[in-house]
């Protein structure tokens, strides 16, 4: 077993002193080290970051992001180029991984598979005073969010489906910040969906305070949706672009789908993802797809739970009373996962 944390960072502030403050924060953190190792395996494919292209591009969805973007730099110490490259959300390669969401009117749960020597390790509490919702989730990338919920209590998640014919465009933890900061609605995250531009193919799982949910399917050359409550990593639209071998990520959809006649409330719907016995929490994490966090976002109560590993009780936070002015008292949330890895924090 390996005994894993995450941070917990709080702030409130502009865009560019959010940027500075993360960046102070990194200068010393085994983080940036491990970013920097795993762009330098990538560099394979020579990405060329054309800042004239995509600065306009990120101003156009949400111009705190670029600020926060020139925070970092400054902080850092290193150029807007460098800034764009390991922060700005814009190209960069994702491995594969797995993913599970369940939704229903009052919720959503997600479990988030990968290898965890991918994972940073920072839960992020963040209100902007220059535009822009407040949000809550788990960071990937810094800027971005692997899932998370916003004030207006809109949550959201992914799924991975693939990565050949990628093109130009934002990657998931990006579009889902995007989504978190800009959007109130379902409704209004279908359009921003329609709108940005996607690097590869991944699934949106929605849910918002008037209980709408559905999942967004979204390739670089379209973007459907369809009503559903159960996502895994295969589209049921966009079908050509899903993978040859999609046999865990039906076994685990059908897992989901068959126990939903159980759900009394939402903790019950929590135990179907996190509980080991229930068939959809994966220990499969050298193979990219293993169980890191389960997290649950509650639209109505606006609470967010988060727990890593198996068979364990979520931690749980008051979103409402955050966004009142109180902060939270916890400054990390451990764990324990069957890897040999830990998360890029430690």
């Amino acid at each position: 077993m390996k005994q894993v944390s995450s941070n917990v960072i709080q702030f409130r502030g502009s865009h560019y002193d959010f940027g500075r403050f993360q960046g102070s924060e990194l200068v010393n953190s085994p983080i940036l080290t491990a970013r920097r190792r795993q762009l330098k395996k990538r560099a394979k494919h020579h990405y060329i970051v054309d800042e004239e292209k995509i600065r306009p591009i990120i101003q156009h969805f949400n111009p705190g992001i670029w600020e926060e973007l020139l925070g970092l730099a400054d902080a850092l110490e290193i150029s807007t180029k460098e800034a764009l490259r390991e922060f700005g959300g814009y190209y960069f390669e994702y491995g594969k991984s797995g993913c599970s969401i369940l939704t229903g009117n009052q919720f959503m749960i997600r479990n988030y598979d990968n290898d965890p020597i991918t994972y940073e390790g920072r839960y992020v509490l963040y209100a902007p005073t220059d535009g822009g919702y407040a949000t809550i989730g788990p960071s990937m990338q810094i800027t971005g969010r692997t899932d998370g919920l916003n004030e207006k209590g809109l949550a959201i998640g992914y799924n991975f489906i693939n990565r050949l014919r990628s093109d130009d465009g934002f990657i998931c933890n990006m579009i889902a910040r995007l989504v978190l900061e800009v959007c109130a609605t379902v409704d209004e995250a279908i359009e921003m969906l329609k709108e940005i531009p996607h690097r590869h193919s991944f699934s949106y799982s929605l849910v918002d305070a008037t209980g709408k949910t559905l999942v967004v399917e979204a390739s670089s050359s379209e973007v459907v949706t369809r009503i559903g409550t159960v996502c895994t990593n295969h589209f049921e639209k966009l079908t050509k672009e899903n993978r040859y071998r999609m046999d865990d990520s039906l076994r685990r959809y059908e897992a989901m789908a068959t126990q939903q006649a159980e759900i009394g409330n939402v903790y019950d719907a929590f135990r179907i993802l996190n509980d080991t016995d229930k068939g959809v929490f994966s220990k499969n994490y050298g193979a990219w797809a293993g169980t890191i966090h389960t997290a649950a976002y509650l639209p109505e109560h606006m609470q967010a739970w988060i727990a890593f590993g198996s068979d364990r009780l979520p931690l749980i936070f008051d979103f409402k009373k955050w966004l009142a002015g109180t902060s939270v008292n916890a400054k990390q949330i451990k764990g324990e996962l069957e890897s040999t890895n830990g998360f890029i924090n430690e």
